[in-house]
């Protein structure tokens, strides 16, 4: 396929829900070179409310002002997939400096008669402010269904069938973070910065345009870009489960939030991470070996404990 875009491409959703055989082809096709070549795209028309995401950055900006003490009664467990995790916990894979930042973890949500509770931890909801509950919940289930969308989308590019990263994510350990970056500190590590360089566990991540600029990509020529979009648009990229199945063909994309350069003032973010089943098996697709498989088999358990691990989240 030879390259048509020079930046990462805006595209419309709609364009593949309700547009005509050439319209999704062709939504198809900058999907995949969005990806394969920035590993980002921007979405616009994507079916989420713009009501939905203010009430969601006005909860979580209450949340996150709450006192530590209080927020800590939510502490995440041992694997942070649940509830809060304080400032500086986390780390990028290669980082020694922590991230300046905590966030809370929402998951999928099911009644104790579901098989899914032997699978996944019970959400953890805080007591105020009010509403957390259904405005996350329904932050989680629109971000879900336009993620489903593109993994339909993406599924002709690597000659697969059009449900089949559909079926690897349905009932998948996908996870709704809401990120609060606070000012820099006064004497914080110099090389600490707000997220450092690193790239997702998942299959593609789906980001709510933050509140703040900061998000920088590195291209496939070793130079760091902004990512920036008007606030009712997502900004979707690939993560590494995906680069895994896909062989690198599209590679998972290094990126970061970098400190404020103007106002030192609080940055809020939401990414949805898209994860396959427990059970799924990442296993490189036919159509990407080329030479042969970089990567042994793994199911999607397997590589995210060992990622957990490598990022501070588990012991």
């Amino acid at each position: 396929m030879t390259r048509k875009y020079d930046r990462v491409p805006e595209l419309s959703l709609s364009a593949f829900t309700d547009g005509d055989n050439a319209d999704r082809r062709s939504f198809e096709e900058a999907l995949y070179e969005g990806f394969k070549y920035f590993g980002f795209i921007i979405l616009k028309d994507h079916g989420v409310s713009r009501d939905l995401l203010a009430d969601a950055y006005v909860l979580s900006e209450a949340f996150f002002a709450l006192p530590t003490e209080e927020k800590m009664k939510y502490a995440a467990g041992v694997d942070g997939q649940r509830g809060y995790t304080p400032f500086g916990t986390e780390h990028a894979k290669d980082s020694q400096h922590p991230d300046l930042k905590e966030f809370w973890h929402v998951g999928r949500e099911f009644d104790g008669a579901s098989p899914l509770a032997k699978i996944y931890p019970a959400n953890v909801w805080p007591d105020r402010p009010e509403r957390f509950r259904d405005v996350f919940l329904k932050l989680y289930n629109a971000l879900e269904d336009a993620g489903m969308v593109m993994l339909e989308a993406l599924a002709p590019s690597l000659d697969v069938d059009a449900a089949y990263f559909r079926r690897m994510a349905t009932d998948g350990n996908s996870i709704l973070r809401l990120l609060h970056y606070p000012p820099v500190p006064d004497g914080a590590n110099p090389n600490a910065i707000r997220a450092a360089a690193h790239e997702d566990i998942n299959l593609i991540t789906i980001l709510v345009a933050a509140n703040g600029a900061g998000l920088q990509l590195l291209d496939r020529d070793g130079k760091w870009l902004p990512v920036e979009t008007d606030p009712d648009n997502l900004i979707v990229d690939a993560g590494d489960m995906l680069a895994r199945v896909a062989n690198d063909v599209i590679p998972a994309t290094t990126h970061r939030v970098v400190n404020p350069e103007g106002p030192n003032v609080s940055r809020y973010s939401m990414p949805f991470f898209m994860h396959p089943h427990p059970d799924a098996v990442l296993s490189c697709l036919e159509s990407c070996k080329g030479a042969g498989a970089k990567y042994p088999d793994i199911t999607a358990d397997a590589f995210l404990k060992q990622r957990l691990k490598e990022i501070g989240l588990a012991g």
